[in-house]
């Protein structure tokens, strides 16, 4: 090893000389002029010896010795001095300087002052060395004692908790040992890794795992290594919990929870681990069994033949069983009058708030619109369903589908629910009609022709409605088969046209008629189609007139052919539909007009249509207006009636 030597003297010719000398014997040597300078160079080249010169500018070598050696007292200093000098280099040796020589220097003698200075420096090092490895192998020799009286503290404080709970046993009348009982395993581990401590329990269920590793008790662990709760909590200090599972003594694995506490010192370092595990098989079994309830409550939920949605006290749906997603949609999420009827805002009379209010059940029949747009007469019924404190946080719709029941209804009772439903209507015609014929007597009298022509006219219009109301009565209440005839498709809408364009002109509806003349013909129950079509007209004129925000009002009846179809397009400006009202249009007894509307026209309509093998296609905005497309084939199959949903009385 080369040894750092710093040469300090005013001499520059001695500084130079003198340096190639200690070069040569092995030194790395660094100059200074002065002690001032030498001080300033001390702590970067960190020198083993300094050979200085006493006498020198600035500040001498004396003064140079009493700072090194307050800064560094291991460092070696060789003083030079001069024959006249020698005073004061004996009076350095008082400084514990290390040696001194004389100007002019002989080599051959520094040489051996510095070969002692090397010797004592060795052997300083090697005592140092020494000391260090006696120290280290006393502190491991401690440490060692204290973890094993730890490691017997700790045994001890199982052992004592242990004594304390079956204590508290035997004050249960438990002679037999409670503890030992219990699914508990208590196991303490050093920082090696180790069992240094387990409970009773731990070592019948598990053995005697006192000096094995603290993985090989869990399954799997032996794979994977240092990787457990153990081993986490000595790494991250703190306490984990975590589902393991463990190996019996016997083989048989049981299924644990696993709760682990770090036990430090004073300084904060985990030194022991406490780990405690719990069985819980039998939890497990349990929740097994659980799992296999709920699984065939679902089964029953998804598999009962009619439509379940729980909803919420916000009207959002948070459960729906199978055959609700299948027809309305996976609904979770949704509000239930969303999902149910289409609707932007709660039901009127919803029978689930009722049984929220006051946790009931209730009833309630009504129509839904299923996904595909088509109607279902429902029986509801409500549950309520309750928190641990009684209060009710939820409700359970069930919805039985009784459409087929409606269908099969009998005529007569249909009939009945019909003639219940349009009386305020004949009775408003017949009062309006009574009316009409006194102006028209009156006029008579009077010799007033106009009078008389104006309620003339009116009583025309009164009869014509109360002869298109019999003709629905009577077609609804007889089955009637179609009796085609060959028509002409242009002078069949002509006619069509012809017959509304006298109430459209009364009311102020423009109607214009758009019908090309190479249709060509087609084969339609005449009579019964042009019922149809004039029906759906006459809604469109009662639109235009309900719109009271328009001051132009018009309808636009076109007719083309397409693709071996022949096609009616009746397209008003009226008020429009919404989509509850869209979707319902087509239903029976259905009407947005109040008294004035029977439920009756548009269901005819919809019903002629498709006896002859044609379709109605609606499209409305509220507001913007309605466009009807009825498309026929041009030589339809004469089908069975097509029976619409019957809905509930009072919808």
């Amino acid at each position: 090893m080369s040894e750092t030597l710093l040469l300090v003297d005013d001499e520059e010719d001695i500084r130079r000389f003198l340096g190639l000398f200690l070069a040569d014997l092995g030194y790395v040597v660094h100059a200074a002029a002065n002690g001032e300078e030498a001080l300033a160079m001390f702590d970067e080249v960190n020198p083993s010896i300094v050979l200085t010169d006493i006498k020198m500018p600035v500040m001498d070598g004396l003064e140079l010795l009493k700072r090194i050696k307050a800064r560094s007292p291991d460092t070696e200093v060789v003083m030079i001095s001069g024959h006249g000098d020698m005073d004061l280099a004996i009076n350095c040796l008082q400084y514990e300087a290390a040696d001194f020589v004389t100007k002019p220097i002989n080599h051959d003698i520094l040489d051996a002052a510095l070969k002692r200075i090397d010797e004592k420096l060795s052997l300083r090092r090697e005592l140092r060395q020494y000391t260090q490895n006696l120290e280290k192998l006393v502190r491991e020799k401690s440490s060692r004692v204290v973890e094993l009286e730890r490691q017997v503290a700790a045994g001890q404080m199982v052992e004592t908790m242990c004594q304390a709970i079956s204590g508290l046993s035997a004050d249960f009348g438990d002679g037999a040992g409670y503890f030992n009982e219990m699914p508990c395993f208590v196991a303490v581990h050093n920082a090696s890794l180790e069992v240094v401590a387990t409970n009773q329990l731990y070592k019948e269920r598990l053995g005697d795992m006192v000096g094995h590793h603290s993985w090989e008790v869990y399954v799997g662990q032996a794979l994977r290594g240092f990787d457990g709760p153990v081993w986490k909590t000595f790494e991250t200090g703190k306490g984990q919990r975590s589902r393991e599972t463990m190996l019996c003594k016997n083989g048989r694995e049981l299924p644990v929870m696993v709760h682990t506490s770090p036990i430090a010192t004073t300084d904060g370092k985990v030194e022991l681990v406490l780990e405690m595990a719990v069985d819980v098989s039998e939890i497990k079994r349990l929740q097994e069994e659980l799992r296999v309830t709920q699984q065939k409550y679902m089964d029953l939920f998804d598999a009962t033949p009619c439509y379940i949605a729980v909803r919420g006290p916000d009207c959002r749906i948070v459960a729906n069983n199978h055959r609700f997603a299948e027809d309305f949609g996976e609904s979770v999420g949704r509000t239930c009058y969303d999902a149910f009827k289409h609707r932007s805002e709660p039901c009127p009379d919803c029978p689930a708030e009722a049984t929220f209010a006051d946790g009931q059940p209730h009833y309630q029949e009504s129509v839904v619109t299923t996904k595909g747009g088509q109607q279902r007469n429902v029986l509801i019924s409500t549950a309520a369903i309750r928190n641990a404190a009684g209060e009710v946080v939820e409700v359970m719709e069930m919805s039985a589908d009784i459409t087929s029941i409606r269908q099969l209804q009998s005529h007569l009772t249909s009939l009945g629910l019909m003639l219940g439903s349009i009386s305020h209507g004949v009775k408003g015609m017949l009062t309006a009609l009574e009316g009409a014929v006194y102006r028209v007597e009156s006029g008579l009298k009077r010799g007033d022709a106009p009078r008389a022509e104006a309620a003339a006219e009116a009583v025309k219009t009164l009869v014509g409605r109360v002869r298109a109301l019999v003709l629905n009565v009577l077609y609804y209440a007889k089955s009637r088969e179609l009796a085609p005839e060959t028509v002409d498709v242009a002078a069949f809408a002509s006619g069509i046209a012809q017959t509304v364009a006298p109430k459209a002109a009364r009311e102020g509806v423009t109607l214009t008629a758009a019908i090309g003349q190479e249709l060509g013909a087609m084969d339609v129950d005449a009579g019964n189609l042009s019922a149809a079509l004039v029906n759906i007209l006459e809604n469109a004129v009662d639109a235009c007139l309900g719109d009271t925000s328009k001051t132009e009002r018009h309808i636009e009846f076109a007719v083309s052919r397409e693709d071996g179809q022949v096609i009616f397009d009746i397209t008003d400006n009226g008020m429009g539909m919404d989509q509850e009202t869209r979707e319902k249009a087509f239903t029976l007894f259905f009407s947005s007009k109040g008294l004035k509307g029977t439920g009756l026209g548009l269901f005819i309509a919809n019903d002629m249509v498709a006896k002859h093998g044609g379709t109605i296609d609606l499209t409305s905005e509220p507001g913007v207006g309605t466009h009807f497309r009825v498309r026929l084939p041009e030589r339809p199959l004469v089908a069975p009636a097509v029976e619409a949903a019957v809905p509930a009385s009072g919808t």
